[in-house]
């Protein structure tokens, strides 16, 4: 498709910039860039408002959003991560501030949750006052690109479906400046944008907000629909 190709095009570009910048590691190619500055993004997403209103917080598992995570669960916030490509039927782990162990830091690494922390459905689930998202590229109107497997806009829409993410809540990304582009980046009807972008040097608040109402199915191969636990459970439920 048109639209796939020229996202695989702006994601190379970004990558390629961040590793010959040496702001993330050579082999960062196909994943959300762990980039330098992220410690500092994460001091800046943590000093908003939207940031202190809220008490829940719905995170990707990425090691560049560990910081947003670490603060999170350091300052008393609910925190639920994705669990890495949905792989549970129960897609999120819940990560509770005051009884994790171990310390925050390493409760709140993919690897750790995934040992010491219940993963939880929907049900189990409060409304989500912000979304963490990792990203690869975006620009200044809030439009943006993962990593390519569709796994975030999945999270979003399953969340929005059970009426955990609604107009209040706020999503954000941290990112280096440099992911931040001058160009429009095409949006297929799945694509969700982003409230703020959070980088090591500034706060960008998007002018305008794009959310879908739920899940796309046309948009998934039955492929990714059978890999993807909630998401056979539905479609089997849908023909019984």
């Amino acid at each position: 498709m048109i639209l796939d190709r020229e996202k695989s095009q702006i994601r190379e570009r970004v990558w390629r910039s961040l590793i010959e910048s040496n702001i993330c590691p050579p082999d960062a190619f196909g994943y959300i860039p762990d980039f330098v500055g992220a410690e500092e993004a994460a001091a800046r997403l943590a000093s908003t408002t939207q940031w202190h209103s809220m008490h829940s917080v719905m995170a990707n598992p990425d090691r560049a959003q560990l910081p947003v995570r670490t603060r999170a669960i350091a300052e008393g916030k609910s925190l639920y991560v994705a669990v890495p490509k949905i792989a549970t039927l129960k897609p999120f782990y819940f990560i509770e501030p005051l009884r994790s162990q171990p310390l925050p830091a390493e409760a709140v690494s993919s690897q750790v949750a995934a040992e010491s922390s219940p993963t939880v459905g929907l049900d189990d689930m409060p409304p989500i006052g912000m979304v963490v998202c990792g990203s690869v590229a975006l620009n200044r109107t809030g439009a943006r690109l993962g990593k390519g497997a569709g796994y975030s806009d999945i999270e979003v829409a399953l969340l929005i479906e059970a009426g955990l993410v609604t107009d209040r809540t706020t999503i954000v990304t941290t990112v280096h400046s440099l992911q931040v582009i001058d160009e429009q980046i095409p949006e297929g009807e799945h694509d969700f944008s982003v409230d703020l972008i959070i980088t090591e040097k500034v706060v960008i608040a998007s002018p305008r907000r794009r959310r879908p109402k739920g899940l796309i199915w046309s948009s998934m191969p039955p492929e990714k629909i059978a890999a993807i636990p909630i998401l056979g459970e539905r479609a089997k439920r849908a023909m019984e």
